[in-house]
């Protein structure tokens, strides 16, 4: 019987598909995680480097000066540039009274054009002058709301508020309808989306509310009823890390909070992986930068950190940075000016962290200190009370209002002069740009090692599977088909499928008449895809990019992944110039999806491809500054580069030898 269920399992095989019996994987073993394993070894590396740094600046006042001011400069460095600050045009659109205080609804230009929304809760104590804060709002499409509970807390404790719209968020949503409803899921996927073309224009959309919080500061500054000289800044979640990423780059404020974002990043991205595209300024780990760093920032001015025991936050990551917290304000000599409130709930800030919050802020504001509060008052409003413009969005409410996308496309117009300047320029000049823009120093110049995993004589060709070795790189797995009528003129097609080589030859090896012509096939995987793509259930759909979590760890360590994967491209071509059935041939390559951008960049930077054809790929950046809604954008980013170049530019100056299928 068992004979019998033996044959019949073999004529069923036999009667399969060719590629349904064939096993295109070439790589010796199968880790499908491999590769962001990989990638962690860079960001714990340069953690650890930090790590060094941190501890000799703890050895003195002056190193620990030192250190933070080296921290500022490299922070500073990869922020980007901000404009002039221009005229705020600022407004009083109307005011609401509460109970024991008045919130005015504020708008103003941070840029021509672009339009904060904000409201401002004043405090009916009598004052000529009131202490005040910035509030930053957390991660929700209604931003500001309609009230802020902690906003009232303080200002019937005293201390004005001023509660700040962020973009992508309240009355500043800009991926809307004509209507003003929200096109995508909420505030977190818009932030996602947005930050993928400020990066391509050099900035971040942290940046970006950076400049728009500080522009609410300058408005604060200009008010008579407020003590310019004692304001502090607070936000929870997406506000605490707004809040991070103000301290290093606004030194007016006198003190800080952070909830519910405060740990290390390094902690974070392993655990967790990266967060939303706010809350990352690429190559912040290549700089060795830290939450904590962030956080140092504004010592030994006073600051607060509010965490809770079972938020999504990683408590044993913010445990550990508020440590090296309290050993930077101890080495500073006012280890009193740093505190850490842990409570027995989740994200947020909740009363018992809005008590502490409140306190802290009385006590550096006001110089108070006997921990008296009055309860926050159960006011209760509704949008149409407290929202600034008569649609509830600016962008479809004021005229002559400008969107992020607005923005964005017009620098890339504004820059066609530039980027023609730069193309003009000696090739060798241009190829270290293009470089340094991928995240190399140089052309891989280690040698490869080849290891041969398989190899079998099938009808019409010989299929050899090979690893592609690379000392500090990941392998590069590849198939190789060579045909029965290969000749001495035939060709190398190289195939560059972003749905994996698998699928590619499965297809390809149905039908043996695609070998016919002669030329020689060689499918490849490069890191991330195919053989080594990551779990889907690592990376959240919210963020519209199936490979989110590599790409933006890839540049939290300065490594773009598009650079990694030149790399590869590199490699394999190297491969084809060595082995013997591939050396001094012509090399064509078929590249789809998200290869489209690699081999553009590879067969401008190695002579040895001969000519290309991309299908279904990116043609232009311009596309995702115009139109933010599009999926996989990360794989194909590279900070600041439409300053330089645009696809089009390095396809002309490969001379005719890249076109497109589709």
């Amino acid at each position: 019987m068992r004979h019998i269920l033996g044959s019949l399992l073999a004529l069923s095989i036999s009667g399969l598909p060719l590629s349904a019996q064939t096993n295109f994987n070439a790589l010796s073993w199968s880790q499908n995680t491999a590769y962001n394993s990989y990638l962690m070894r860079d960001v714990h590396q340069q953690f650890l480097n930090r790590q060094a740094e941190l501890s000799k600046a703890y050895t003195s006042k002056a190193e620990m000066q030192k250190y933070i001011d080296g921290c500022i400069a490299r922070y500073k460095a990869i922020a980007g540039s901000f404009p002039e600050r221009g005229n705020l045009n600022a407004k009083i659109l109307g005011s609401v009274k509460g109970t024991g205080y008045t919130i005015e609804k504020i708008m103003f230009e941070s840029l021509p054009g672009r339009y904060v929304t904000a409201n401002l809760y004043i405090p009916d104590n009598g004052q000529k002058k009131h202490p005040a804060s910035l509030e930053f709002c957390g991660h929700g499409l209604r931003g500001k709301g309609a009230y802020s509970v902690s906003a009232e807390l303080m200002a019937v404790n005293g201390i004005a508020v001023m509660v700040v719209d962020p973009i992508g968020q309240g009355e500043r949503l800009q991926l809307i309808d004509e209507n003003g409803n929200p096109a995508t899921r909420g505030a977190t996927t818009e932030h996602t989306l947005l930050n993928a073309g400020l990066n391509l224009v050099g900035t971040s959309l942290a940046a970006q509310e950076f400049w728009d919080n500080s522009r609410a500061l300058d408005y604060l500054m200009t008010r008579k009823d407020i003590d310019s000289d004692n304001i502090g800044v607070y936000g929870s979640s997406g506000g605490g890390t707004q809040t991070a990423y103000f301290l290093g780059l606004d030194n007016r404020v006198k003190v800080a909070a952070i909830c519910s974002f405060f740990s290390t990043r390094e902690r974070t991205i392993e655990i967790q992986g990266p967060s939303d595209g706010c809350q990352h300024i690429p190559y912040e780990g290549r700089e060795r930068l830290e939450v904590p760093d962030f956080a140092m920032m504004i010592a030994p001015r006073p600051l607060l950190i509010l965490s809770g025991k079972y938020d999504f936050v990683d408590l044993w990551g913010a445990k550990q940075g508020f440590n090296e917290l309290k050993q930077c304000y101890t080495t500073l000599g006012c280890p009193e000016k740093v505190d850490m409130l842990v409570v027995e709930t989740g994200h947020g800030l909740g009363h018992e962290k809005q008590l502490k919050l409140v306190r802290w802020f009385k006590r550096w504001l006001q110089g108070v200190t006997d921990g008296k509060l009055v309860e926050a008052p159960d006011d209760r409003f509704t949008f149409e009370q407290t929202n600034c413009t008569e649609k509830g969005q600016v962008n479809i409410s004021v005229p002559g209002a400008v969107s992020l996308m607005d923005e964005n496309t017009k620098l890339f117009v504004d820059w066609q002069p530039q980027r023609d300047a730069f193309l003009k320029q000696d090739r060798n000049v241009i190829q270290k740009k293009v470089l340094e823009l991928l995240g190399l120093k140089e052309m891989p110049q280690s040698p490869i090692r080849v290891v041969q995993t398989g190899h079998e004589s099938l009808r019409g060709y010989e299929q050899y599977k090979y690893q592609i070795i690379r000392d500090g790189e990941m392998p590069v797995p590849c198939v190789v088909l060579v045909p029965e009528t290969v000749t001495a003129n035939s060709s190398v097609e190289i195939h560059l499928q972003e749905a994996g080589k698998t699928v590619f030859l499965s297809e390809y090896t149905n039908y043996t008449a695609n070998l016919t012509n002669g030329n020689i096939i060689v499918a490849a995987d490069f890191r991330g895809l195919g053989e080594t793509t990551d779990p889907a259930f690592y990376t959240d759909a919210k963020y519209w990019n199936r490979e989110y979590r590599n790409a933006m760890t890839s540049m939290h360590a300065g490594r773009p992944i598009m650079g990694q994967r030149v790399v590869d491209f590199i490699s394999l071509l190297d491969f084809c110039s060595q082995d013997e059935n591939l050396k001094n041939r012509k090399i064509q390559v078929f590249g789809d999806g998200i290869y489209g951008p690699v081999t553009v960049h590879a067969a401008f930077l190695d002579d040895r491809i001969g000519s290309a054809t991309l299908s279904r790929s990116l043609k232009t950046w311009k596309s995702y500054l115009e139109n933010p809604m599009q999926r996989d954008m990360y794989s194909n980013v590279l900070y600041g580069v439409v300053k330089y170049y645009d696809l089009p530019d390095l396809i002309k100056l490969c001379k005719g030898k890249i076109g497109y299928n589709d």
